[in-house]
């Protein structure tokens, strides 16, 4: 097990397991495989963010997340995630690298208590519902209840609705999708891990907000994550985002 994993797990007493992308610790910010070296990534703090995966147990957390990080789709199901995973993926932002931290987290109720502690101090969190499962998706009211009791309250909070390339199997309607992330002033796009489709632009959006938060100066205009989705959905041509 990574020492940093086994820190984390003895600070506050979490699981740390090897996640259904080879390992608890997935470090893709190098070059031809090699090394990380003090000098290999020049941030500073403010330009790393940690990001969270959360949602119902198989609504396709893991797999969105490969995709993002590997740009495939593995068939099969996945074993569900146990305790905690995470990636780190550098992204660049308006010619400044972002280091996004992104934690995939499980989602049976028995892990409930260990997600809720890394709530507190992340400054994303991307919110998944599987739109052939209504179950996943009216439980997402519970789910944002739990963010925003736990989480920061300038987090920011991105509803995805996943499997859009099922869409013989679909029960959730993209307009419910809208109308609830409406309701809660957060952004929605529809995403498909296996396709691979709004899955880079769902983290970029992420990356493009928390940089902007970061950088941004006394009289610059605030960066509006609604509307940067809004132009790239007429850029695509794709009718999923919002």
């Amino acid at each position: 097990m990574d020492d940093t994993c086994v820190a984390r797990k003895e600070e506050a007493g979490m699981v740390c397991s090897d996640s259904a992308y080879m390992s608890s610790v997935v470090d893709t910010d190098t070059e031809d495989g090699q090394t990380p070296t003090s000098n290999t990534f020049p941030y500073n703090e403010e330009l790393t963010h940690k990001t969270i995966l959360v949602g119902d147990s198989g609504v396709g957390k893991t797999s969105l997340l490969v995709q993002y990080d590997q740009g495939k789709f593995i068939v099969g199901s996945f074993t569900a995630t146990v305790g905690i995973g995470f990636t780190n993926k550098v992204v660049d932002v308006d010619n400044l690298k972002v280091k996004l931290q992104i934690w995939d987290t499980a989602g049976q109720e028995r892990f409930r208590s260990v997600t809720h502690a890394y709530y507190r101090d992340a400054q994303a969190l991307l919110l998944l519902y599987d739109i052939t499962s209504k179950l996943s998706f009216d439980n997402i009211r519970a789910w944002l209840t739990e963010i925003h009791e736990y989480a920061q309250k300038d987090v920011v909070i991105m509803l995805l609705g996943n499997k859009s390339d099922m869409a013989a199997e679909r029960v959730v309607k993209t307009e419910e999708g809208e109308k609830l992330a409406k309701e809660y002033g957060v952004p929605f796009m529809e995403t498909s891990a296996k396709t691979g489709v709004n899955v880079e632009l769902a983290f970029l959006a992420i990356a493009k907000e928390l940089k902007h938060r970061a950088t941004q100066q006394p009289n610059e205009p605030k960066f509006q994550i609604h509307d940067y989705i809004e132009s790239q959905k007429h850029k695509s041509g794709c009718c999923s985002l919002v």
